[in-house]
């Protein structure tokens, strides 16, 4: 039972680090991405294909890091375009079907011209004990990267400008723009953020499983999953919601079977609505 819950802990961190980059767009542009997972999918093939260029496996790493912030920023300046001139619902709509054409474009495209790509950036080395249990390299580090990650990302957040200015945003976008701050930079910056995000998902799952073309849809479907139980725009929302979850499917899958675990982590996220509409911890309108 024990390790059970230890694969489902390292699972929902990695998912928690995902949905905080979707929930961190929604919370200031109210947009939701459905190509998320696709993001992720982009910069682990960024990886692979320098890695067997003949690129140092550290390079090809800051290369895949630079890959989901590019990603980031080019959603900014051309699919997202005319999704801000939208308001309410209807960008929330818009966003929906434009980041889903993207997904399924990406999607498509990577399935035709690379079907057999997949990344796997393997620890060597033996298993490390813990709590009595060997637990695997890559999932030890795979998981410290990602606390690092988000304690820096919980530092930025609340003690500097740029991210007390995100949060003012997310909290009352018209009164951040009464002292003068600009929601459109803002978001420019979290979109590029969310990419290098989405790209340290991908890497650090890569050391515990290969990232292959087709995990797009799948990796989008937990992040939104993770994303509404914690509650849209709250980052501690998604690490909490995410560590749940992860422990909830790790534990559906070993005694009921993995489809069935999608059933109810989908059940999850009904059941938070209908109690919680807010989320675990979101922002309440």
């Amino acid at each position: 039972m024990t390790a059970i819950i230890l694969d489902g802990i390292v699972l929902g961190l990695q998912f928690g680090l995902l949905a905080a980059g979707m929930t961190l767009v929604y919370g200031l542009g109210g947009v939701l991405n459905l190509a998320y997972g696709q993001m992720a999918v982009i910069s682990a093939m960024a990886v692979l294909f320098t890695i067997d260029a003949g690129v140092s496996v550290p390079t090809a790493v800051g290369i895949g890091l630079v890959t989901g912030g590019v990603v980031g920023f080019l959603f900014d300046r051309t699919i997202l375009r005319p999704i801000y001139r939208r308001h309410g619902e209807a960008r929330v709509l818009l966003s929906l079907l434009l980041t889903l054409g993207v997904a399924f474009m990406v999607d498509g495209f990577l399935n035709w011209r690379y079907p057999v790509a997949a990344l796997s950036l393997n620890i060597s080395g033996d298993p490390i004990e813990l709590f009595g249990l060997p637990m695997r390299r890559g999932s030890i580090v795979g998981s410290a990267i990602i606390l690092a990650v988000f304690a820096l990302l919980f530092v930025f957040l609340r003690g500097t400008a740029v991210g007390r200015a995100v949060r003012s945003i997310i909290e009352d976008e018209e009164g951040a723009r009464l002292v003068g701050i600009d929601p459109s930079k803002m978001l420019r910056f979290i979109l590029i953020l969310s990419g290098v995000l989405a790209a340290v998902v991908a890497l650090t799952q890569s050391m515990i499983r290969p990232v292959t073309v087709t995990a797009g849809f799948s990796i989008t479907v937990f992040a939104l999953i993770v994303t509404v139980v914690g509650g849209l725009g709250s980052v501690a929302g998604a690490f909490l919601a995410g560590i749940i979850l992860g422990v909830i499917n790790s534990l559906a899958t070993t005694y009921i079977g993995t489809f069935l675990s999608l059933i109810i982590l989908l059940g999850a996220a009904a059941v938070t609505i209908l109690i919680r509409p807010s989320g675990l911890l979101g922002i309440r309108e």
